[in-house]
């Protein structure tokens, strides 16, 4: 069991364990002798963070255990997190960090790696830092196996890693992704995406309204953003918009929102750019990577189109690794995390905005028409708070429980039960057609799980 890393790098209350001063000095150290350690010089890192208050402290530790672990940081300032994957990658740094907590009110911080080539940490490399940060281990841990380069990056400013990002961006879209006389709104939940966001959709000639985006240090992913897109919806109906796009507080996250209003989550991101891709021939083994989550309208709708989907666990690393293991270029999660293979190696979403409106342009069809042939099943997930959160599947009753309601739906819905990676809490799924029903079944088997788990 991990006890620095979750399912997203490391999270916490800033200023408590892992987040305080000794504990992120140790980090940095490690990370600086890991990331570097193949090269036989000293390592050059890239560094960013969002827009919550303890960002700067965070970002000093960190910077003050990289030194002392002979590395070297350009820090890049307010960055989203997939900025930092991506310039990791084009610009050949050593490893990539980025300080945040994704989603998580402004009180929590978090830290994120990224390797050589623009991907997370393995599970098996994030277990050797935590052994060298916490137990003192020596020695040093690989990364991806991406080759390393003989001479490292020349510094770089602010100024010119945000640049780099958006000219990225901008090449990404390529010349169908023209949007003059388009007027769209972007939530961008007060992170990291507040300025980077607008500058992008209005380089390629959107007309944009901007909302959340005066960050304080405290108002990140507050009321607003993928979190919270009923402002958004209100936004693009009051204004007449064509669409919405809502960002999270690192913008690794994209949901959407169609001229009705209507909130379209990562599920349908996916299934829009999957048939997008399957009909152009992008799609060589017709199957794209979803998560265990993924609703099970996702997966009927995919074969409707003669498209597989592959269920792979919670988080976007685990979803890439599925997508590398078998070779195809998409792949997403519920929660708005898209990965484009062929052109990014984690979810980016202004990229997948920008991906999302090239399919609109070039098919001439609208977010409206595609949301009107959703029925998307109910989906009830209740977190069950128990001492023993890995032995639901050895305990006779509650294990037979799951096994007979899932037989209960049968072809109609599933049930999904996993422990959390960071909390004594089991989550259990229910789906299925019936709204009554798997809620039922879903109170039943949490108070099952109270009454044999703790």
């Amino acid at each position: 069991m991990k006890r620095l890393f979750g399912t997203d790098g490391i999270r916490g209350v800033a200023g408590e364990f892992p987040l305080d001063d000794d504990t992120l000095v140790r980090i940095g150290t490690t990370l600086a002798r890991s990331l570097g350690a193949d090269t036989g010089r000293p390592p050059r890192l890239v560094l960013g963070r969002d827009t919550r208050e303890s960002g700067p402290r965070i970002e000093t530790a960190l910077v003050d255990g990289i030194t002392a672990g002979g590395g070297q940081v350009d820090r890049g300032g307010v960055l989203t997190t997939p900025a930092i994957a991506c310039l990791t990658r084009l610009l050949a740094y050593d490893g990539g960090i980025v300080i945040s907590a994704s989603h998580n009110p402004y009180r929590d911080n978090g830290i994120k790696v990224f390797t050589r080539s623009g991907q997370k940490l393995p599970d098996a490399v994030e277990l050797a830092i935590e052994r060298a940060v916490l137990d003192g281990g020596g020695g040093t841990v690989g990364a991806d196996g991406a080759p390393a380069t003989s001479q490292p990056p020349p510094p770089a400013s602010p100024e010119r890693l945000r640049e780099r990002y958006l000219d990225w961006l901008q090449a990404s879209a390529d010349s169908r992704a023209a949007l003059v006389g388009w007027s769209i709104v972007l939530d961008c939940a007060n992170g990291a995406a507040s300025s980077l966001a607008p500058a992008i959709f209005r380089r390629l000639g959107a007309e944009v309204t901007v909302i959340n985006d005066a960050p304080d240090g405290r108002n990140i992913n507050e009321g607003g953003g993928a979190l919270h897109p009923e402002g958004l919806a209100a936004a693009v109906r009051e204004r007449g918009a064509r669409l919405g796009l809502a960002f999270d507080g690192d913008a690794d996250r994209c949901l959407a929102v169609d001229a009705t209003g209507r909130i379209l989550d990562g599920d349908y991101l996916l299934f829009l750019a999957a048939r997008d891709l399957h009909a152009a021939g992008g799609l060589p083994r017709a199957t794209v990577v979803g998560t265990v989550m993924s609703n099970l309208w996702l997966e009927r709708a995919l074969r409707a189109d003669g498209i597989d989907l592959l269920r792979a666990p919670v988080g976007d690393k685990y979803v890439l690794e599925e997508m590398l293991r078998g070779g195809h270029p998409l792949g997403g999660e519920q929660s708005g995390h898209i990965i484009f293979r062929d052109i990014a190696g984690t979810g980016d979403g202004i990229l997948t905005g920008i991906q999302l409106l090239r399919t609109l342009r070039d098919t001439g069809a609208t977010l409206a028409e595609g949301a009107a042939q959703i029925e998307m099943l109910p989906q009830v997930v209740i977190n069950s708070a128990v001492r023993h959160r890995d032995q639901w599947e050895v305990d006779p009753e509650f294990a037979v429980a799951v096994a007979e309601a899932d037989a209960r739906l049968g072809a109609r819905g599933r049930i999904l039960v996993r422990p959390s990676g960071t909390e004594p809490k089991i989550r259990i799924m229910v789906e299925g057609e019936d709204a009554d029903e798997i809620n039922q079944i879903a109170r039943e088997l949490s108070e099952l799980a109270r009454a044999r788990l703790n």
